[in-house]
């Protein structure tokens, strides 16, 4: 790997910090650096995982505010996203990855369109509720299966992941998107952290793209963070839209 080479994977973890911290698909910007240089896509894969941790921590302390508002809520997701990671992570060592990589995509379209037409669904959804119902602060089960199912697919590949947990908090709860954006970060934290501890033990890593890709992604997790609190509810919605689309196109 040349001086390029290792500068490239430096700079993709960078900036897939700050993606991982704002709209939340890292993977779309540091998978594809390392499978162009030439690193196995299984390889590359459970590296990308294992790497992208520090982007998880440095976002976590940058969120560290909004994620005290609502500590029943981020317990939930870490603990529906470490028991899924530990699913995913199993399939993607154990399975033919062919079959559930054909529908990623379409997963991924269908958070886009979740999140999107979230105000609408959202307000269709409160005219329906009983007048004395109040604003939905906690999990309920469906949300947290769901959740469960993120996290299961956080483990396995991720791309997108981040996107498809918003649109499981935005339409199962009715918390605050500056939250729902933190827990999200977290909860790919979880992934990774529980996902790249398996890697980890049985897979094939490639140590000098996780250290570089750690690197870069502390610091643009934490700067992710930062630029994330300040988005208006509208833009951060679009933004994640757009990023999932991408996603999408790519994993097509």
């Amino acid at each position: 790997m040349s001086a390029l080479d290792q500068l490239a994977i430096l700079a993709a973890g960078f900036g897939a910090g700050i993606l991982s911290s704002t709209v939340g698909v890292a993977s779309l910007l540091s998978f594809p650096v390392l499978v162009a240089l030439g690193i196995p896509p299984v390889v590359a894969n459970a590296s990308n995982s294992v790497g992208l941790i520090p982007a998880g921590l440095g976002g976590s302390i940058g969120y560290r505010t909004e994620l005290r508002s609502h500590r029943h809520v981020t317990g939930v997701v870490m603990t529906c996203c470490a028991v899924g990671a530990v699913i995913g992570a199993t399939l993607l060592l154990a399975l033919p990855a062919t079959a559930f990589e054909a529908a990623v995509p379409w997963l991924i379209l269908l958070a886009c369109g979740l999140v999107g037409a979230q105000p609408w669904i959202s307000s269709w959804l409160a005219r329906h509720r009983h007048e004395d119902d109040g604003p939905r602060h906690t999990m309920t089960a469906a949300t947290t299966a769901f959740a469960l199912l993120t996290g299961v697919y956080g483990g396995y590949f991720g791309a997108g992941a981040g996107v498809m947990m918003v649109a499981v908090l935005a339409l199962g709860t009715d918390l605050d998107l500056r939250f729902v954006n933190a827990v999200k970060t977290l909860a790919l934290l979880a992934c990774n952290l529980v996902a790249g501890a398996i890697f980890v033990l049985v897979a094939d890593l490639d140590w000098r793209a996780v250290v570089l890709l750690s690197l870069g992604s502390v610091g643009g997790g934490y700067l992710g963070a930062r630029i994330g609190r300040r988005l208006p509810a509208a833009v951060f919605r679009v933004a994640v839209v757009g990023a999932g689309v991408a996603a999408a196109a790519f994993m097509f």
